[in-house]
């Protein structure tokens, strides 16, 4: 029994120790050497020359595997010539020992693979093939240009009805393929069937055809997937496409594509062209597109192909924002995740009806294109597109008028970037307005705009939003910054127009600051600049404006009214300076303004919001009659016979608001002319009205032009209301006595004038009356009253040949006049005066001489007498009746010693003639005598009355 197990024992140990060293037998083999051997087995099998370079290697595990480095494949006529790194044959165990090679498979390994390219030149392929069975490991095939890394493919080749197939993966565009491809044989009209099957993850394309003699491929090509992104730069989504296919000498094309998109339907065609250098074409028409994905897929998928994609859309979204009718050509180069991107032909209509055009490039982030745009209502182009690009889109046109920002068309050059949006160069036609410049948006916490335009003309009125107020105005303007520089031809406002204007200003962190604006205006040069806080009040600061012009005409035509624009004072020079700052409620404003010779002071508080203004305010000029004819337009001596020669000042402090202004204190000096007082403006009511009271020293006005023929300006009396105290303390009259303290009350009321409560003191005597004047019939309508108290006559009285030089007066005068002129007033006089005269004088005759004389009979001394002399009375007693401008003596009577005379006739005020008489009545029985004076009142003829007393004489 143990022999039996020890000689089973030792069988065992035999046969283990025989296979062992037939095992290990060919470890030990110098396989080197047997490298042609190898080569032939090779060629036999792959069906090609094969020549084996390098060492040869026996691995036994975890099956028997030959590896030779350094391999060769020869061309077999079929231009397929290649090298690779090793090769491995995969050989039977139980023949290796036995001692022969016997290959069961083999891998060829790092293999470089150039397969013909264009089909034409592999037409004899599948017959040279015909014995090909080969495993590709770890290779790289070559179509053309289109490169096939990590292939891991078993190649194999039927009988002569069959054909070759290959089947594996590989890698390309950065994803895993799996493929199924296969070539039949050709039939008797030289065309070859042709198939292929490729799968990415779920996704599946498949493609079946025909290979004519001429070298292309004709067939179908299905696709499907649950995500399009997986297989192109397109939107993620389920997709299903299915169409016509074409492959040439230099190109792969599926064309007549009917498509499904994530449920969207399409038609559209690809291109994959291989020479002279790979790319990837596709072209896409749909009814709606969403541009998003399609975007941040070309951006962010890596590609290892060029690509260009054709977009046609009737209804696109972007960012949110409605397209219609795009057209969009792409093309992507660079293989590594945002690759360069060429946009060419892109065209749109954006909301508001605004068509673009856009043709542009990126590189990196970074877009730069040229952009042309045309449209009717931009402001709502602008309002629809601000949010895709700016979280405070919304506000680019909150502060703008509904009007404004309609019509336009121009081109653009556009940079964008991550976080900027730049515009280098704009020209454009904006509400016919020809704008350029340049530009450039920054975005962030605080968004910064810079801004540099130049425009043609620019009219600054209705921009601005109805209701805009700045509360809203600086919220629009405080989350953001900005650098603005403007330039213009001419900007209009309200009538001015600044030429050459230029706008340089800043904001930054809440603080607005105005660097310069300088302009023409008016015939002058004008330049303004400060700084503004924003918020609820804002504050100023520095805020200065400067205006200089040769004359000063061109600047007062811009203010309201007709005055002083025709006067010569408008054509001196100017110069004016403002600076101010603080709160909008309590502004600190000094002012200074030169006009000629006359220099403006003023220094003030400005509240803005109460629209109310408080100051002091001085106006000098050295020569007081040369200012006032400059200023009224007076040609000749004009007002400097009455104002005297001197200096004009002018010192006053007050307030000033939307309801009206007060002179709380004036002071006045125009030559001789010293006045003062206190004026109030209210504007609340329906015309301005003027209150309070004037006092001056010395007035010497001049005498009215009774016999002018030119119209009053009355109309002027319904422009405003009036109530003032007026007080004089000396009122020197030409031609007529000096009055001291006049004090009187003027009125004026819906067109009516009223001077009331008028008295004055004479030297001695005392005067009072009234006056009235009515605009608002036909024809103006003036009344007056004066009564004349224990007046004392120290010159002429009348003015008149006859007049009364002394005495003590007392006088009452009742007059109305109607008419537009003074001549019409003078001839449409009418009333009543009486004058009574105590212990005076009359000038013009001697009555008590020529009653001496006529009692005597001396005529010489009688006709001297009535021609000239004085005539002292005790008392005189006018009464007359005037009517349509004639004053009729119904009244007259002197007595005293010696004196009886008696006064009768009228006098022709309208036209300044007279026809008076005045007669002595000597004691009886003397009869009168008398003079008679008619014709013209500065020289009436004097016709002596002696008829009765001559018959008498002769009759003695």
């Amino acid at each position: 029994m143990r022999r039996s197990l020890l000689a089973g024992v030792g069988l065992v140990l035999l046969l283990a120790a025989v296979l062992a060293t037939l095992w290990v037998a060919p470890l030990f083999t110098d396989w080197t050497a047997r490298r042609a051997q190898l080569a032939e087995l090779a060629a036999a099998r792959i069906g090609r020359p094969v020549t084996l370079h390098g060492p040869v290697r026996l691995r036994l595990l975890p099956y028997p595997v030959v590896e030779a480095q350094g391999v060769t494949l020869g061309d077999a006529g079929d231009g397929l010539g290649f090298a690779a790194a090793s090769m491995r044959l995969r050989v039977d165990g139980g023949a290796l020992l036995l001692g022969r090679i016997a290959p069961r498979e083999i891998a060829i390994v790092g293999a470089e693979l150039r397969l013909p390219w264009p089909p034409a030149d592999a037409a004899n392929l599948p017959a040279s093939l015909s014995t090909l069975s080969a495993r590709l490991v770890d290779s790289r095939v070559i179509i053309g240009g289109m490169r096939l890394e990590n292939v891991q493919a078993r190649l194999t080749a039927g009988d002569a009805t069959q054909g070759t197939r290959a089947e594996g993966l590989f890698a390309w565009g950065g994803l895993e393929w799996r493929f199924e491809a296969g070539i039949g044989r050709p039939g008797y009209d030289g065309y070859t069937p042709v198939d292929l099957s490729l799968a990415m993850g779920n996704a599946a394309i498949a493609a079946r055809g025909v290979l004519t003699p001429e070298g292309t491929v004709d067939g179908s090509v299905e696709a499907s997937g649950p995500d399009l992104s997986a297989l192109v730069p397109g939107p993620p989504g389920p997709f299903r496409a299915r169409g016509r296919l074409t492959v040439a000498a230099d190109l792969l094309a599926a064309d007549d594509l009917t498509l499904d998109i994530g449920g969207s339907p399409a038609r559209g065609a690809i291109t994959l062209r291989l020479s002279p250098q790979p790319r990837l074409d596709a072209a896409l028409l749909a009814g709606r597109l969403d541009l998003d994905p399609w975007l941040a897929a070309l951006r962010t998928r890596p590609s290892t192909l060029p690509l260009g994609l054709d977009l046609s859309a009737e209804a696109a979204g972007f960012r949110g924002v409605a397209l219609r009718r795009l057209r969009a050509a792409v093309f992507r180069e660079g293989g590594a995740s945002g690759g360069r991107l060429t946009l060419s032909d892109v065209s749109a209509i954006l909301p508001g009806g605004t068509s673009v055009e856009l043709n542009g490039a990126t590189a990196g982030e970074r877009l730069e294109a040229a952009l042309r745009f045309s449209g009717t209502d931009l402001r709502g182009t602008i309002e629809a597109v601000a949010p895709a690009i700016a979280p405070s889109g919304e506000n680019w046109t909150a502060w703008l008028a509904p009007g404004r920002l309609r019509e336009g068309e121009g081109r653009a050059r556009l940079v964008l970037e991550p976080g900027s949006i730049a515009v280098p160069e704009l020209s454009a036609t904006l509400d016919g307005i020809r704008v350029s410049g340049a530009g450039v948006l920054r975005f962030g916490a605080r968004p910064a705009l810079g801004l540099g335009l130049t425009l043609d003309a620019l009219d600054l009125e209705g921009w601005l939003r109805p209701g805009l107020d700045w509360p809203t105005a600086s919220r629009l303007l405080g989350g953001i910054d900005a650098n603005l520089r403007l330039a213009t031809e001419r900007a209009r406002w309200r009538g001015a127009v600044l030429e050459r204007a230029s706008l340089d200003a800043a904001l930054e962190n809440g603080r607005l600051t105005l660097r310069r604006l300088a302009g023409a205006l008016a015939g002058g040069d004008l330049s303004a600049s400060g700084t503004a806080l924003l918020g609820a009040s804002p504050r100023l600061s520095d805020a200065v404006l400067d205006f200089s012009a040769r004359s000063a005409r061109d600047l007062l035509a811009l203010l309201p009214g007709g005055w002083p624009d025709a006067t010569r004072l408008a054509g001196e020079s100017i110069t004016l300076r403002v600076a101010g700052g603080g709160p909008p409620e309590a502004l600190a404003v000094q002012a200074s303004a030169e006009l000629g010779e006359a220099r403006l002071e003023t220094a003030g508080t400005l509240d803005l919001p109460g629209r109310r203004a408080t100051g002091n305010l001085t106006f000098r000029h050295p020569g007081a009659p040369r200012l006032l004819n400059d200023a009224l337009g007076l040609t000749g001596e004009g007002v400097l016979p009455w104002i005297g020669e001197g200096s004009f000042s002018l010192v006053a402090s007050g307030a000033a608001g939307a309801g009206g202004a007060a002179a709380e204190r004036f002071d006045l000096v125009a030559g001789a002319l010293r006045a003062g007082g206190a004026l109030a403006l209210s504007l609340e009511g329906p015309r301005p009205r003027l209150t309070g009271r004037i006092a001056a020293e010395t007035l010497s006005p001049p005498a009215s032009p009774w016999h002018g023929s030119d119209p009053i300006p009355f109309a002027a009396l319904r422009a405003a209301d009036a109530e003032l105290a007026l007080s004089v303390a000396r009122l020197e009259p030409l031609d007529l006595p000096s009055v001291r303290d006049l004090r009187a009350r003027l009125r004026l009321k819906d067109g009516a004038l009223a001077l009331e409560d008028a008295e004055a003191a004479l030297d001695p005597g005392t005067l009072r009356g009234s006056a009235a004047l009515d605009t608002n019939g036909d024809a103006p309508r003036l009344s007056a009253q004066v009564a004349l108290r224990s007046a004392g006559i120290t010159g002429p009285l009348l003015g008149l040949p006859l007049d009364i030089t002394a005495g003590q007066a007392e006088a009452d005068i009742r007059l109305s006049a109607t008419g537009s002129s003074p001549a019409a007033l003078i001839a449409t006089l009418a009333g009543e005066a009486s004058l009574a005269v105590r212990e005076g004088r009359l000038a013009g005759l001697d009555a008590a001489a020529a009653g001496r004389a006529a009692a005597a009979g001396d005529e010489a001394m009688l006709r001297a007498a009535l021609q000239s002399g004085e005539t002292g009375f005790a008392t005189l007693s006018l009464r007359a009746a005037l009517g349509t401008g004639r004053a009729t003596l119904s009244e007259g009577t002197a007595s005293g010693d010696g004196v009886a005379l008696t006064l009768r006739g009228e006098v022709d005020l309208a036209r300044a003639a007279l026809d008076l008489t005045a007669a002595e009545k000597p004691a009886d029985p003397v009869p009168e005598v008398g003079i008679r004076l008619t014709g013209p009142a500065a020289a009436p003829r004097r016709v002596p009355e002696l008829a009765a007393w001559l018959r008498w004489r002769a009759e003695r």
